[in-house]
């Protein structure tokens, strides 16, 4: 099964073999996730990684992915490179080995929501939602249990992701609740002609259909026929198109148009 890629990971990584990046290796395996906010309104995504990176060799704190409306930027290597340790919650606090039986350190990938006026809080915060759930998936954790905000690690001393989530109108409750639909929405699976087929993949057509400009209709103009049997991607698809012989499911290709995947339209 196939996880719904929506957005890019950007690698952008911190010098190796320094303070923010050792090169250790998280050990014994991904076991849970912290959700952050960096804390400083305004600051990018792009800001707070180019940050991390000038002060590589001066201060022993990171975190592995920084989220604005813009990008997902990883500045130590977790999605888009051999998991590596990052240091984004202090070693001798209880809690983490509690919940998880492991240091945050050691063993939890470190998110970062970015926030501000300058930045569109509901394009961040979906980006947000979707790197912890996907992260989820990559890692085979519970969405449901695996994901703790620092508050809750470091009590009556940090107080992110809330703030950050405050700023933007929204909760730490409503964010675990959107990350664990946004999981099954991206996991969701749709039937057509008796083939089960992912919320982005491939499918075979089984006659001649016609590639449509913009629209899930017959209306729409159509850019050219493509022949039965023949193999096309696609990046998302809807069942709220127009109904043909029945069924009102479309694709829909990387450049936004639609098609229909059973028969002639």
């Amino acid at each position: 099964m196939t996880f719904k890629e929506k957005y890019s990971i950007i690698p952008d990584y911190i010098a190796p073999n320094t303070k923010r990046r050792s090169g250790q290796q998280i050990y014994p395996a991904v076991k849970f996730i912290v959700a952050h906010d960096t804390g400083n309104p305004q600051s990018t995504a792009a800001n707070n990684v180019n940050y991390f990176k000038r002060s590589a060799k001066e201060q022993e704190a990171s975190a592995h992915i920084f989220v604005d409306d813009k990008q997902i930027l990883e500045c130590v290597p977790a999605l888009t490179g051999k998991t590596e340790k990052a240091w984004h919650v202090l070693y001798n606090l209880p809690t983490d080995n509690k919940m998880f039986g492991y240091n945050a350190n050691d063993a939890a990938i470190g998110v970062e929501y970015c926030y501000g006026t300058n930045i569109n809080a509901d394009e961040a915060y979906k980006r947000y939602v979707w790197v912890l759930a996907y992260i989820c998936y990559k890692f085979k954790l519970d969405p449901n249990k695996s994901i703790v905000g620092h508050h809750i690690l470091n009590p009556g001393r940090k107080f992110d992701p809330v703030s950050g989530l405050k700023a933007s109108g929204r909760t730490y409750e409503r964010l675990l609740t959107d990350i664990v639909a946004e999981y099954a929405d991206c996991l969701k699976q749709v039937e057509v002609e008796n083939v089960i087929v992912n919320r982005s993949g491939s499918v075979k057509t089984t006659s001649a259909v016609k590639l449509r400009a913009g629209q899930p209709n017959t209306k729409a103009t159509c850019l050219k026929v493509i022949p039965a049997n023949t193999k096309l991607e696609y990046i998302d698809w809807t069942d709220s198109g127009e109904s043909v012989g029945g069924i009102s499911k479309w694709f829909k290709d990387k450049d936004g148009n639609y098609f229909w995947s059973g028969a002639t339209i």
